[in-house]
This record gives structure tokens, sequence and C-alpha cells, in this order.
């Protein structure tokens, strides 16, 4: 146990560049204060003695103490680092792998009343934003990144970024990224809006050739002096905010 909490100050150090020594993390982390009870909780949940109920009451002090809730049943691995930690969940059921980063908010949860394994469980070096949901019994793999405020519902294979509601995955594979990098995320939603502005554009201008040709065989005029049509430009001051651009 006293490897793993080396473990646990070893990485929130390496992480977070506003660490100035193991003091100050173990009076000021909430993150670290809510895993190193666990660890204990934890410990009476798995024992032979009769001790869930004091396992649950550890927990419950724990979730007073540090805002974040861990189920005594939950599994988390070596070197987790919870940021800041406010509002994270952790079901009975779930599976934290070894050095996964957690911000606040974040819900590891269940979809239903069904016994038996019904938490997700994340694989090694997983990485959840702010707010993020992740539910029921699904596998996250290994170095995945999910988007704040994402919502995860389907397995997720290795080396994945998720992003969105429900979480759209796009595959990295291979590539070595900062975890702590959010503004590296891509931006699915914009990507989608770039892309029907553009088919918008060409079906417009072709409309507008339509047009000009209807225009010209009224007219009695050959079709070869039709000049294309000017498709509108949507790229208005609107939109272009909204997708950040200048």
């Amino acid at each position: 146990m006293f490897d793993q909490i080396r473990a646990d100050l070893a990485i929130i150090r390496e992480r977070d560049p506003a660490a100035r020594g193991p003091l100050e993390i173990l009076l000021c982390y909430p993150g670290f204060q809510a895993i190193t009870l666990h660890r204990l909780s934890h410990r009476l949940w798995r024992s032979r003695l009769p001790l869930k109920l004091a396992a649950r009451l550890l927990s419950q002090l724990g979730r007073s103490i540090t805002g974040v809730e861990i189920h005594p049943g939950a599994t988390i691995g070596r070197g987790v680092f919870i940021d800041h930690g406010m509002g994270v969940v952790i079901g009975e059921t779930a599976e934290v792998g070894d050095r996964c980063l957690l911000y606040q908010g974040v819900t590891l949860g269940g979809t239903g009343k069904d016994h038996g394994k019904r938490h997700p469980t994340l694989a090694s070096n997983v990485v959840v934003g702010a707010g993020a949901k992740v539910l029921g019994a699904i596998q996250v793999g290994t170095n995945t990144r999910i988007g704040a405020g994402s919502v995860v519902v389907r397995d997720v294979e290795n080396d994945c970024t998720v992003v969105g509601i429900p979480g759209r995955v796009i595959h990295q594979s291979g590539v070595r990224i900062n975890p702590l990098a959010h503004s590296a995320l891509p931006d699915a939603e914009a990507n989608v809006i770039r892309n029907l502005m553009e088919r918008i554009d060409q079906l417009e201008s072709q409309v507008g050739t339509l047009q000009a040709c209807l225009k010209a065989v009224a007219a009695g005029k050959p079709l070869s002096e039709i000049c294309r049509g000017e498709s509108q430009n949507l790229k208005d001051r609107e939109i272009l905010e909204f997708l950040g651009e200048e």
C-alpha cells in the first residue's frame, strides 16, 4: 500500500506543475486524499471479516472531506491522479488502470440496475477530461483520451481520442500525446459544419447555374452563352465566431 501511495505522489509531481512538494500534496490535494482513503476502505471491503459497513462509512467520510465519491469496491491502480477532484464519482465495479488521469466532474457510472459488472474499466494511461461521463460495463483502451464533457457508452480501442455526445472515436494510433494538452482535441462538430458549408456552396452554385439555364432557354439564347451562377457566401460573422476563425 505504501508503494502505491509513493506512486500516487510521484505522478502528481510529474503531471502537476503547481505541486511544490510532498507535504503540500498530502495536505492540499483532495484527489490524493480521496485515493488514499479509498485504498484503506478497499482493504476493508475485500476483507473476509464483515467490514463492508465500515468500508462504506470510510468512503462516505472521504466523500465529505474531498468531494470525491469512490465506492470501496472499485479497483484503483498505481499512480492514478484525480486532479482537483470535486464531483468525481467512481462506481462499485469500476476499474481504473495505472497512471490514469481524471479531472473534476468525471463519472465512471453504470447504466442500469443489473448486478455484477456494470461500471467501466479503464486501461493504463487513460485521460478523462472534466465533466466526462463513462457509463456501463465498457472497456476503454490504453492511452485513450476522453474529451471534456463527452459521454462514452461504447467500448473504445487503444490509442484513441473520444469527443462528443455520444462519444465519437478518432484514432491516433502510434502517436504519443501530452495528457494535459486539452487544446489538441479535435473539434468534430466544427469539422462537420465546415463540410456542410462547402456542400451547400456547391449546391447553391449548381442551382444558380440551372436557373440561368432556364432563363436562357426561355429567352431563346444558346446554352453555351450561360455564365455559371455564383453561390452565396455562408461564412458570415456568426458562423465564423462559432468556428473560432478570424
